[in-house]
């Protein structure tokens, strides 16, 4: 039995969550974050679990995949899940918190947990014992090196990227209309600002957004590739005129009241705090050099005055082949003991690295007690995002979001009854994953 402190390296959504499921469990955790003494190009505050991208841990609605990932981690008692309650802005279907509201939880909470040590220092080597890490897609040069050394591969890159954030004062409310899609909305409000376009002004912002200058890499774009499901709007464009419109600006599902008449094209602002006093530019992260955002985001209707608090940003991530490397319990199979958790293990998005930061601080705990620790069912979300991390194919290994695609399929019979109804067979995926997790849950917790 393992009594020392069990490391966890990173201060974000997966090392807070798994210090915190390592403390319940009435064991001692030492969490490592390297700011305020070092920070990122990210990062803005030296709080724990700040938020960098997006505001919101995605759909609420029951049956779809980010909601039965987010309800099988409240079963598992998330603290971060508790504190985004906690922080809970309008939002339509998703989960949207508001960022300062919410790290703020999350810091006091840790802070206050008495088996937990914060230690405000960089890492630069993988600690010796048992250890979590959960770096980021941000890890130190130092720490990377460390990894590659460790477990013998390369590190990866790809660009992530971040939406710039408006005063909402500056929006022109006689242009921007409050909808959501289809009327779809998890408060019974509409939650999103929606900038509508014309065809002429759509095409004179894809024109000027095609000529706009870019930030300068610091890594060869042509050996970095971008996450598919977070592209540049710049590189949207370049795959075809019409792209954005069929992406981040499709009109489907609203209606301009000036016009009475769907839009050609609809960039939407969600609100980023409890005050409403900012908004989030959905799905419009860029890699555009400051002043040329300026230009090209005033040309969307509606933001013609618009002030920016924050400007789109393209970042590195960092992650490691992670089938090559762990097992489904997310543990190094070179070296047990030493687990990985959130995106440095390759998946992508909030609440991902919340679940692999909470089964990594689980698994930890089960190892420090001399325990074997046991995957989580594949028929779960949480199992087959593991199940994913660790068994995808090595050579063709991209960071991934939980969807249903990730989960077993249902038996032959089953989906052949339900073939006509796509709600119902997802319903019945998230049927399965609760028996499957009520199981384990009765077995092992």
């Amino acid at each position: 039995m393992h009594r020392d402190s069990i490391k966890i390296v990173g201060g974000g959504l997966a090392g807070t969550e798994a210090a915190w499921q390592i403390a319940r469990r009435g064991l001692r955790a030492t969490l490592y974050e390297m700011r305020p003494a070092r920070s990122t190009e990210a990062h803005q505050t030296d709080r724990l679990a700040e938020l960098v991208c997006s505001n919101s841990l995605k759909s609420e609605l029951a049956d779809s995949a980010p909601w039965l990932l987010k309800q099988e981690l409240r079963r598992l008692d998330s603290l971060l899940l508790q504190c985004a309650e906690k922080a809970r802005v309008p939002g339509g279907h998703a989960l949207t918190v508001d960022r300062d509201v919410f790290s703020t939880a999350v810091t006091e909470a840790i802070a206050s947990e008495p088996n937990i040590e914060v230690r405000r220092e960089e890492v630069t080597a993988v600690p010796e014992g048992i250890a979590i890490v959960a770096t980021g897609p941000l890890t130190s040069d130092a720490l990377a090196a460390d990894v590659s050394r460790l477990t013998g591969a390369g590190r990866l890159f790809f660009y992530d990227s971040i939406s710039p954030i408006v005063d909402a004062e500056t929006v022109d409310l006689s242009v921007a209309f409050w909808a959501s899609r289809y009327g779809k909305s998890s408060t019974g409000t509409d939650d999103y600002l929606n900038c509508p376009f014309n065809k002429e002004q759509y095409e004179h912002f894809v024109d000027e957004l095609m000529k706009a200058e870019s930030v300068t890499s610091h890594i060869a774009e042509d050996d970095t590739p971008y996450f598919e499901a977070c592209l540049p709007i710049e590189e949207i464009a370049r795959r075809g005129r019409d792209t954005l419109r069929f992406g981040p600006m499709k009109p489907m599902g609203l209606t301009d009241p000036r016009t009475g008449r769907r839009p050609w094209a609809v960039v939407q602002l969600r609100q980023e705090n409890l005050r409403a006093a900012s908004f989030n530019l959905v799905g419009f992260q860029n890699h555009l050099k400051f002043g040329e955002q300026a230009r090209i985001l005033r040309l969307i209707p509606g933001l013609e005055r618009a002030e920016f608090l924050r400007f789109g940003q393209i970042h590195r991530n960092t992650y490691i082949n992670a089938p090559a490397l762990l097992a489904p319990t997310l543990e190094l199979r070179s070296r047990p003991g030493i687990f990985f958790a959130g995106q440095i293990s390759g998946v992508e998005g909030y609440v991902e690295s919340i679940a692999t930061g909470l089964l990594a601080g689980m698994h930890a705990a089960a190892r420090a007690n001399g325990d074997e620790p046991q995957a989580v069912p594949r028929a779960t979300a949480l199992g087959s995002l593991c199940h994913y991390v660790s068994g995808a194919d090595p050579a063709h290994y991209q960071p991934a979001n939980i969807t249903f695609d990730l989960l077993p399929q249902l038996d032959d019979e089953t989906r052949e009854r339900l073939r006509r109804d796509k709600k119902a067979r997802h319903a019945e995926v998230c049927r399965r994953a609760e028996a499957a997790l009520d199981e384990y849950l009765h077995a092992h917790v």
